[in-house]
């Protein structure tokens, strides 16, 4: 499981609209209206680096109200939850 963090600037007022059309993505499992630089986070996650491709270039910077993105590429979690179990449901 690949996990990217994207940081992502939008048309102010669009922000609501465009967060919910990114958290319907394949290959996003959330998005988060925050505040500061960024106006949203999306947690995208999928099984090899080329889908990275696919939806962040692909897809989430083509849709109408995103400025630009920036990626984060997450190597190692530390948590008290089983993350990696949680997020291997239903990937072969």
């Amino acid at each position: 499981m690949i996990t990217a963090i994207v940081l992502i600037k939008a048309d102010m007022a669009r922000i609501p609209e465009v967060g919910e059309h990114i958290a319907q993505l394949d290959g996003v499992s959330e998005v988060y209206s925050v505040t500061g630089e960024y106006d949203l986070v999306a947690m995208v996650r999928v099984s090899r680096h080329d889908d990275l491709a696919e939806v962040i270039p692909g897809r989430m910077n083509k849709t109408p109200g995103v400025l630009s993105t920036e990626t984060h590429i997450a190597f190692r979690t530390y948590s008290r939850h089983d993350l990696e179990a949680a997020f291997s449901l239903g990937m072969d």
